[in-house]
């Protein structure tokens, strides 16, 4: 029999709250499926399992706020429903955890129903209620008829439609010039007219607000400024060869299939890291090398604050596989739908400020990892080689180490490696 634990999705995270269970007991789990969504500071997130077998007992209510390694359900390996494996008997009774807060507001659809019952998922009257959807008007596609969360996006899909179709007629916009005399007031009436047609759109309540998101990574930040002796090194790199490269590979694609420099640069990280795997590490109680190189890429959100996606061995990745990762995992970033594994799986980061931005970024290391690596922007810049002096497009490459794991020559080590590779792209 296995615990399976509410995952700790980075060293800011305490606490979760189980929103709604994907799988119910009996159901066969394979690896990597998506057994609940647990919302977090960082927006509602996909829980995975990595153990296959059958879902034994659940532990956890839904709704329920309870600590990071928490048990949530019980799992038995032995992948038959209602088996016990032979150190965990039938009758041996598992505590159920009791919420943190148990009071619990009363939802739109019950206040407005009381003697009927809908069956509908937790997030599904989440999302209802936030956004004042009567659940009895809706017809579930689920399990027995429940209603899901598609089916509430669904209907609020369809009610903007049916509001924007029933816009007050013959209200006059002036759209450019001066307003006719004696219209003012008409107009400003038919503006307030067309705010009551036209619900005001609420949030979903699955998406954090900025300032959660920012108090979650200063959390972190703040503790790794407090606890890890950081070290700086940094280096020019010519990226001539490389961007010719690209130019050049780019220029048999089509647009949607090019590649970027942040895909090279993900792939010439992971190879150096692969020379020199004292980087590729967390602190945790001693120095814990990895045997996986999972790049955590720093994704700026459009409202404010960062997440930082796992691109998982990305060494054994193609400079091409490393693009379709990226085009997949940063519009779900920036949308706040990344899945548990892509939180809490990177071994080492980069941080890459972009092209026309600073010319260096100095990182702070995400804990419990043990470096981080940042890529300013590629700006023309004076460079000499065997004694010629020319005009290059540079990148400046800065490492920030922790001393408790390695000294400045490894990291010395890790960006000749890593300028070994730039230099010679179609290796790559």
């Amino acid at each position: 029999m296995i615990e399976f634990l509410m995952p700790s999705l980075g060293a800011d995270m305490e606490d979760g709250t189980l929103v709604e269970w994907r799988k119910k007991p009996g159901d066969f789990l394979s690896r990597g499926d998506i057994i609940a969504d647990v919302d977090t500071q960082k927006g509602l997130i996909e829980i995975e399992v990595f153990e296959e077998g059958v879902l034994e007992k659940l532990l956890v209510e839904e709704g329920v706020k309870v600590p990071v390694g928490t048990i949530l359900a019980l799992i038995n390996t032995d992948g038959i429903a209602g088996k016990k494996s032979k150190d965990q008997p039938m009758d041996e009774k598992v505590p159920v955890q009791q919420p943190i807060e148990e009071k619990r507001p009363v939802s739109f659809e019950e206040q407005n129903s009381e003697s009927k019952r809908i069956k509908a998922s937790p997030l599904a009257k989440r999302i209802a209620e936030a956004e004042r959807i009567d659940l009895s008007s809706i017809s579930g596609t689920g399990e027995n008829g429940a209603i899901t969360k598609e089916d509430v996006e669904n209907a609020i899909a369809s009610r903007e439609g049916v509001a924007e179709m029933e816009k007050p007629k013959g209200i006059k916009m002036e759209i450019a010039g001066e307003p006719e005399k004696g219209k003012a007031g008409t107009e400003q009436a038919g503006m307030e007219q067309l705010k009551e047609a036209v619900p005001e759109k609420k949030p979903m309540g699955t998406v954090p607000p900025v300032e959660a998101i920012r108090s979650a990574v200063a959390a972190a930040m703040s503790k790794s400024n407090r606890e890890i002796p950081h070290y700086y090194l940094e280096k020019k790199i010519d990226m001539s060869k490389s961007l010719s490269w690209l130019k050049e590979a780019n220029s048999e694609r089509p647009v949607q299939k090019r590649l970027l420099p942040a895909a090279l640069l993900i792939k010439a990280v992971a190879l150096a890291v692969d020379e020199v795997p004292a980087l590729n590490a967390v602190w945790e109680n001693g120095l814990q090398l990895k045997n996986e190189i999972n790049i955590g890429f720093v994704v700026s959100l459009r409202t404010g604050g960062i997440m930082v996606p796992a691109i998982h061995q990305a060494d054994a990745k193609s400079v091409d596989e490393i693009m379709e990762v990226l085009n997949d995992v940063i519009p779900r970033a920036r949308a706040l739908k990344l899945r548990s594994s892509e939180l809490s799986d990177s071994t080492i980061t980069i941080t890459n400020i972009g092209e026309g931005s600073a010319d260096k970024v100095f990182g702070v290391i995400y804990p419990p990892q043990v470096a981080i690596i940042g890529f300013g922007g590629i700006s023309e810049e004076p460079f000499a080689e065997n004694g010629l002096l020319g005009i290059r497009p540079i990148v400046h490459v800065t490492l920030a180490g922790d001393h408790r794991a390695t000294d400045g020559l490894t990291g010395s080590r890790f960006l000749g490696a890593l300028n070994k590779y730039l230099q010679n792209p179609e290796t790559l």
